[in-house]
């Protein structure tokens, strides 16, 4: 007997429907091709918010102390594992800005990588001795440098974002992803041939940082490259830095997902036009994605600048572009914990196998191993794109939908099968059943798919 699914009930306040049809739900365990990561992320959803806090402190503790418990699986052997979790929270928080452009608002951007040079770059110019425009003996105190250009760091990503976007963000697809490569291009050649202002090839040394801590053993305080030794070194101090960043950023971007900016930009993803037809301004909308992951990646060079104390064109290029992307494809796009764990995958990996002679009691060349990482990267992509194309942690919105479809289409194999494996599953006059892609093809129900992953039904005749 063939039913229709009835339209959820909208909630209250205009945002998600109260309800979902029971016979849309789908469990996990039978769901197939159901991975850990869909399980993880639908059992994080079911949690009640006092329950995802009760979680989430502990277990950002405990990424906060990793560094200094010297756990023996996962410190690495050729490089301070330190400094390894500060690579990992700044390009964290690479991803999480990227994740707001190509995750949520849907745009291919494969220029990130001039944000994250802007940001560094401003903050040399700024601190650096070699800079023309060095003002720590101005109105910046050494002490305080960093912190004082920070904000300058923000504004100026943000302003270049704005005016990067302004233009190019009338495109789409391919050719959007093209001018956005030749911005990423545009700031290392500028970074590289303006001598006088960005040094050139030769870099910008001695770019400020924060001093704090400064005892008789760490003169030039606890963030200083100089504390090298020890389990509390420069790079436990950055990583921790880093985390605050990260956790004001998660903070910033799921205000934003909960809110109509958010709803846009899922609409914007799904289908841009259909956006525009129902009134979304959409070019607002994206350009304000644009500034804001704009931002982030600005305290991501930010970040990198202080931290290494020495800025040069090579260290932006477009291979480091991509490599972001790749943490956000990774992880799942959309899915700020994903894009995150995306980038744990891209800085760790390789560090682990550096200086590595044997694994698990087999010999192997670890420097070998990690100088093919951008082989292993690429194949790893290839094949997640032909299995799992939503990433390691998918977005809620995509389970959501695989669900719908998975119920839709064992539906209409079950009403088939019961009214005699005919072609079309309906007799004449009786409501259709309605396809995996979300229509229907004669009278009856139309279900679909609403820009926040919720179900709408429509009766047609």
């Amino acid at each position: 007997m063939s039913t229709s699914t009835p339209a959820p009930a909208p909630a209250p306040d205009g945002g998600r429907p109260t309800a979902m049809p029971p016979a849309g739900r789908v469990a996990t365990k039978d769901r197939p091709h159901s991975g850990v990561g869909d399980r993880l992320r639908l059992w994080w959803d079911a949690q009640a918010r006092p329950t995802q806090w009760a979680i989430g402190v502990p277990f950002l503790i405990f990424l906060a102390l990793v560094p200094i418990l010297n756990i023996p699986v996962l410190t690495t052997v050729g490089t301070n594992f330190g400094g390894v979790m500060a690579q990992f929270g700044m390009i964290a928080l690479i991803a999480i800005g990227l994740n707001v452009v190509v995750g949520q608002a849907g745009l291919l951007d494969l220029g990130y990588v001039g944000f994250y040079a802007i940001g560094a770059y401003t903050v040399a110019i700024l601190t650096s001795p070699d800079s023309p425009w060095n003002q720590t003996d101005e109105w910046l105190s050494k002490d305080w440098a960093w912190l004082a250009a920070l904000p300058i760091a923000v504004a100026i990503t943000s302003l270049s974002g704005l005016i990067l976007g302004s233009p190019t963000l009338r495109l789409r697809g391919d050719y959007l992803a093209i001018v956005t490569l030749g911005f990423g291009e545009i700031v290392r050649l500028l970074a590289d041939n303006l001598d006088e202002l960005t040094g050139g090839g030769q870099g910008l040394r001695g770019v400020a940082y924060p001093r704090v801590g400064v005892t008789e053993e760490l003169p030039n305080g606890v963030f200083s490259a100089g504390n090298a030794a020890g389990t509390l070194n420069s790079g436990v101090w950055w990583y921790w830095l880093s985390l605050v960043f990260i956790v004001i950023s998660l903070l910033l971007v799921g205000n934003l997902e909960r809110s109509r900016v958010g709803r846009a930009w899922v609409a914007i993803r799904e289908d841009e036009d259909a956006a525009e037809i129902m009134g979304v301004p959409t070019f607002r909308f994206k350009l304000w994605a644009f500034v804001i992951g704009a931002s982030i990646g600005g305290v991501a060079g930010a970040l990198y600048a202080g931290q290494v104390q020495f800025v040069i064109p090579t260290n932006f290029n477009v291979i480091n572009s991509v490599l972001f992307l790749c943490a956000v494809v990774l992880g799942g796009q959309g899915n700020k914990l994903g894009v995150i764990l995306g980038a744990f995958i891209i800085v760790y990996l390789p560090n682990f196998f550096l200086g590595r002679t044997e694994l698990f009691g087999i010999p192997i060349n670890g420097n070998e191993i990690a100088s093919y990482r951008y082989l292993f990267f690429g194949i790893a992509l290839v094949v997640l794109m032909i299995f799992r194309p939503q990433g390691l942690l998918p977005v809620r919105q995509k389970l959501l939908a695989y669900g719908r479809e998975l119920y839709v289409a064992a539906r209409r194999a079950a009403q088939a099968v019961t009214r005699g494996g005919s072609d079309d599953g309906a007799r004449p006059g009786s409501p259709a059943v309605a396809t995996a892609s979300g229509g229907s093809r004669a009278t009856g129900t139309t279900t679909g798919t609403g820009a926040d992953g919720t179900t709408t039904g429509e009766e047609t005749r």
